[in-house]
């Protein structure tokens, strides 16, 4: 009569445990290409609104809408009115600069960034705006261009026209990636600012660190001729004003 063999107690908290090894070795590996594949989604998303950025220059005589910055008050980031139904105009306070090339970027899923989902309803509920879905605006723009004729501005790879933000909206100094008189960028989010709490959500890609202040990670920006870029994290100190400002009228 043969006997059925059957592991031993031991044996299997021998397996357990190799297993438990192994998961703990692959997990972190496995995440950081989770981030990777979102990071580069990202990118390919705003490399889409500046395939469509460069349509609406075209048909419109190579100069950027009025991003109304001059009211006081720049655009918000929603998509949609109270209602949840109708588009806002881009005009309104509360709309996303986006809604200007709503005709030439079909899809507003373009403007939205898998990394920016961990952000954008905290955002919402938290920061600026009340409530409202902000999953499709994970993009600032730069608000100096407003209705600037790009056809005599040189070296149109040096100037930034988009970039990812924990505040997506229409931006001027205090928001952009060059270095302020205090001799750093988004001083805002820094520690000690008003929005320190948001800071993680600029530099947000491919993050290293886990210090309220340091991510080690990077953002994604769009240039003028249409070419994105990751910039790693930094205080701005070797970013120009004149990426942003090329033809220095601010």
């Amino acid at each position: 009569m043969c006997q059925k063999k059957a592991f031993t107690l031991i044996e299997l908290l021998v397996v357990i445990a190799i297993i438990a090894v192994l998961m703990g070795i692959l997990m972190p590996a496995l995440s950081k290409v989770r981030e990777q594949a979102r990071a580069q989604a990202c990118m390919a998303n705003i490399r889409g609104v500046g395939l469509g950025i460069l349509m609406h220059l075209e048909s419109n005589d190579y100069r950027f809408p009025d991003f109304y910055t001059h009211q006081g008050s720049s655009n918000g980031h929603l998509w949609y009115a109270a209602d949840g139904s109708t588009f806002l105009k881009p005009v309104d306070n509360h709309s996303y600069w986006g809604l200007n090339y709503r005709e030439y970027v079909k899809e507003i899923t373009l403007f939205g960034c898998p990394s920016w989902k961990n952000f954008s309803q905290m955002v919402a509920a938290d920061m600026l705006y009340g409530e409202g879905d902000v999953t499709n605006s994970a993009f600032t723009m730069n608000g100096w261009l407003t209705k600037t004729k790009t056809i005599g501005i040189k070296r149109q790879s040096e100037v930034v026209v988009s970039h990812d933000h924990v505040e997506p909206r229409v931006e001027n100094a205090n928001d952009m990636l060059f270095a302020n008189s205090s001799g750093k960028n988004f001083a805002s989010y820094r520690e000690g600012g008003g929005r320190a709490n948001w800071y993680r959500g600029i530099f947000r890609h491919s993050t290293s660190s886990n210090k309220d202040f340091e991510t080690q990670g990077k953002l994604n920006c769009l240039w003028l001729d249409g070419h994105v870029t990751s910039i790693k994290e930094t205080l701005g100190r070797e970013m120009p004003k004149r990426y942003y400002d090329p033809l220095n009228k601010n």
